[in-house]
């Protein structure tokens, strides 16, 4: 049978915007964003093919589509909450669920899980997709690490890992060549070099150079990708130079298969964040997930090095 019915995310989304009459104070209540609130109540109009809400100037105003729609759902959703909470509550202490950044889980997380689950045996750690945007709307993950900078999620709990260190690696080989043709004495001349970088943080190229004594830096920028780990190829295979995050990029340091130029301690803001809703602070899980990830991301080698240790 083909189900007709809405997601619950959905659901719940219109019926705390019915409820409270601003798609602002719904936000506050669900702990997700006003956009998120916005996009998910357009997606039910657009499920149903009309209107259900009506701005005024004070306050969100239901159509009749959307009174026939809360007085149908607001018991069951209620009643289907209760049920979930009272569930939870008996797995919470033993079941997490996290979505992260890919290169940053497969490169720098999972290889240290072992530790946390010789710690923490009796908690299930289960991955979810990970969406660049994650805003705890939809199947929702009880935290998630994701790239950003201070105040980019201002509606949740964050703390910072680790990331925020950068350096520009190369191909050995073109090192070699630089450095015998008596090039590379200072950080300015990589802006000679096609530089490679992160579709989702292109300044980082001109933030480290400021940060490397280029004040005025204007770096033309070659070549765009949208994960690290492409980057990493394209660099060993002497596309360009990049300014990536040292902690992903150590192992293939340490290999040889990429060199750095310049090795200066340079952070910029930009790190990686485990994200949370404020309503899963009394989560028992992921408060101890939380005190180990900050624990691992403090005896991080680069973070030591950072800190003079």
């Amino acid at each position: 049978m083909r189900l007709r019915s809405p997601s619950m995310s959905e659901l719940h989304a219109f019926a705390a915007a019915a409820r409270l009459g601003s798609f602002t104070r719904a936000a506050q209540e669900l702990c997700v964003t006003q956009g998120a609130i916005s996009r998910a109540i357009a997606r039910l109009e657009a499920h149903f093919g009309q209107p259900l809400v009506q701005r005024n100037a004070h306050r969100l105003v239901l159509t009749a589509a959307g009174r026939t729609l809360i007085d149908a759902v607001a018991e069951p959703l209620a009643a289907i909450e209760s049920a979930s909470a009272a569930l939870l509550a008996r797995d919470r202490r033993h079941h997490l669920t996290l979505s992260a950044v890919p290169t940053l889980a497969s490169v720098w997380l999972v290889p240290r899980l072992p530790e946390f689950h010789r710690r923490h045996p009796d908690i299930r750690l289960d991955f979810v997709p990970y969406r660049r945007d994650e805003d705890f709307s939809g199947p929702q993950p009880d935290a998630a690490l994701l790239a950003g900078t201070v105040g980019s999620w201002p509606a949740l709990r964050t703390d910072y890992v680790i990331g925020s260190e950068v350096v520009p690696i190369c191909h050995p080989e073109r090192a070699r060549q630089r450095h015998a043709a008596g090039r590379w004495r200072e950080p300015a001349e990589l802006m000679d070099e096609p530089l490679l970088f992160h579709n989702a943080a292109p300044a980082n190229w001109q933030h480290w150079l400021q940060a490397a004594g280029v004040p005025n830096a204007a770096p033309g920028l070659a070549t765009g990708f949208d994960q690290v780990s492409i980057i990493v190829q394209a660099v060993k295979a002497d596309m360009g130079i990049a300014v990536l995050q040292r902690c992903l990029v150590r192992d293939e340091i340490a290999s040889g298969g990429v060199v750095v130029p310049f090795d200066l301690p340079i952070r910029l803001s930009r790190g990686y964040y485990l994200c949370t809703p404020r309503e899963r602070r009394d989560h028992p899980a992921l408060n101890r997930f939380r005190e180990w990830l900050l624990e691992m991301a403090t005896g991080d080698a680069d973070v030591a090095r950072m800190r003079g240790g």
